[in-house]
């Protein structure tokens, strides 16, 4: 019998011999139509609606979210723009930031993918081109310069598991979409990481979600446009004030994505898919999200497998290289954790927790066009799932990682 997990735009499937085999695979949700929802949020917004928050004579920015995200940005800048008109103000009054953070910068031809007639109004945010808004328990706060110099700000974004913050969205695609170093530094700084409650899939009492909200507090970010997914497509819409957006739909994704597993398999097969498994850093988000979410499956000593292209190898970004220097530099899972605990850079900090899981279990990344990158990097790389997972095994099979959550039975 052959199971499948996510590769790329496709499904990749691979026989699992003389395996006993569960799959984890959530009820997914109901898909909607995006721009139908974005425009029923827009129409009933948590708090005051856009037009009753923006002055026609206001100079306007939207964040938008990068490759490394499935976000249909065209659906929700549309949606923005639309309703911005009828409060008065013109397309000339917006300029569009595409929130990278540390991640490589958006080529013209992806920026036009994702924003298609909208593109003309992009720039990838660079965080040498910020400038410090105030701070947060010393803390100085940098956001990109037009996003500082606007009267209005607003922010597209996917509410999605995340390995920090519980879920993505709401004021994160601004404090570190369009953030400066000090900031992410800080968020993704070992003390930070390593406090009670910073956890994939929760968002209450999350220190590091809790710093967000204050953070986009002082940034002064008006009205948030989100939606959230599950392998169904997008599944809903929220629009207003980012905390509770961010609520709503985390919400309705724990719906959706949640599996409620046992905890002694042999290994894990997990399915991450486009975009994120283009890179190594991304594609370690398996790996976390398993090992270091609500529920741990696997056995002592057990393993993750993760079918994934890297076609861009570690990553291009500057948080890329800093994660495959670490790990490429280290000479062993439990000496990285403890040089890391001192403290790095910001980007670094996938290394970081993809050091934790490591001392505990093997990775292994199969199917891939970089394996010497994963070799280098601490990893195992193996030509097909079946030649990494040993015959006999308790296996749990997750077809799409990123849009699980594996919950106590």
């Amino acid at each position: 019998m052959s199971y499948e997990v996510l590769y790329g735009d496709e499904h990749h499937s691979f026989p699992l011999l003389e395996c006993a085999v569960t799959v984890a695979r959530p009820t997914g949700g109901t898909a909607v139509d995006p721009l139908e929802a974005a425009d029923k949020a827009l129409s009933d917004p948590h708090g005051l609606s856009l037009a009753r928050r923006v002055d026609p004579d206001d100079t306007v920015a939207i964040v938008v979210t990068d490759v490394t995200r499935a976000t249909p940005d065209d659906v929700l800048v549309d949606a923005l723009l639309g309703e911005l008109a009828r409060a008065g103000v013109v397309r000339e009054q917006v300029s569009i930031v595409v929130g990278l953070g540390l991640h490589r910068p958006m080529t013209d031809a992806e920026i036009g993918d994702t924003l298609g007639d909208n593109a003309d109004l992009a720039v990838n945010h660079d965080p040498d081109k910020t400038v410090e808004v105030g701070d947060i328990d010393g803390v100085p706060i940098e956001i990109h310069e037009t996003v500082a110099a606007t009267d209005t700000v607003l922010s597209t974004g996917m509410v999605e598991p995340h390995q920090y913050a519980g879920f993505s969205g709401g004021a994160k695609t601004v404090v570190v979409g369009a953030g400066g170093e000090s900031q992410i530094r800080y968020t993704h700084g070992p003390e930070m990481l390593a406090r009670e409650g910073v956890r994939l899939g929760r968002t209450d009492g999350n220190p590091f979600r809790a710093f967000l909200d204050r953070a986009g507090d002082r940034v002064g970010i008006d009205f948030v446009l989100n939606v959230t997914h599950s392998p169904a497509g997008i599944i809903g819409a929220a629009a207003g004030d980012p905390r509770t957006v961010v609520a709503d739909l985390a919400a309705t994704a724990r719906d959706a994505l949640a599996v409620a597993v046992g905890d002694d398999y042999d290994a894990v097969v997990a399915g991450v898919g486009a975009p994120k498994d283009a890179t190594l850093y991304q594609t370690t988000r398996a790996a976390t999200y398993v090992a270091l979410g609500d529920r741990n499956p696997l056995a002592p000593n057990g393993r993750i497998v993760i079918p994934a292209r890297l076609s861009e190898g570690a990553g291009e970004g500057t948080g890329e290289r800093r994660f495959s220097e670490w790990l490429s530099s280290a000479s062993s899972a439990d000496t990285l954790y403890e040089a890391m605990r001192e403290g790095y850079e910001g980007g670094a900090q996938r290394a970081f927790v993809v050091a934790s899981v490591l001392r505990d279990h093997d990775v292994w990344i199969t199917d891939s066009h970089s394996p010497d990158v994963v070799e280098s990097c601490l990893m195992h790389a193996a030509d097909t799932v079946s030649s990494a997972v040993e015959p006999g095994s308790d296996v749990l099979v997750v077809p799409d990682a990123l849009n699980t959550l594996l919950v106590c039975e």
